[in-house]
């Protein structure tokens, strides 16, 4: 996938996290969740500018997992000090960015070329050959469907 389908694939995903934060109360949260989402969306495609392989170690089940768990640390250092944000937010938000980069992995699974997400544990190659990455068609549609989730997620 492109930008815009990882974008809408995120957003997909994270549509059910902002209900939920909805629902609760927390409509800033809910907010923060989205931005979280569509800004890690992307985070995988980093190592076309470092000197790894492109769907290498940032496209694996422990890069998501490492960056959730950084997210929400990081939350838990910045929320101690904001106001107005529940005393779960950090839990929540590592959740968020943990999701979205597993929807990035997704996203490449259902290409042709696919991903190795088990790395370094198991090198099992995972595609279901469904979509080119180029394909604009596909990554409109993804943008489409995730940006309507989110709004509707976001404002019912």
């Amino acid at each position: 996938m492109y930008w815009r389908g990882h974008v809408g694939i995120a957003l997909i995903a994270y549509a059910p996290f902002a209900a939920a934060a909805r629902a609760v109360g927390e409509p800033e949260l809910a907010a923060l969740g989205g931005a979280v989402a569509i800004a890690l969306s992307t985070l995988p495609d980093v190592d076309q500018r470092l000197p790894v392989s492109h769907r290498g170690p940032t496209h694996t089940v422990a890069f998501a997992l490492g960056v959730g768990a950084s997210t929400a640390i990081a939350m838990a250092l910045v929320a101690g000090a904001s106001a107005g944000l529940p005393p779960w937010s950090p839990a929540f938000l590592g959740t968020v960015a943990t999701v979205a980069l597993c929807s990035h992995l997704a996203g490449d699974a259902i290409t042709p070329m696919g991903i190795r997400p088990f790395r370094p544990f198991r090198n099992a190659h995972v595609t279901f050959d469904l979509i080119p990455a180029k394909n604009p068609r596909a990554n409109r549609l993804f943008l489409g469907t995730g940006t309507a989730a989110a709004v509707i997620a976001l404002t019912l």
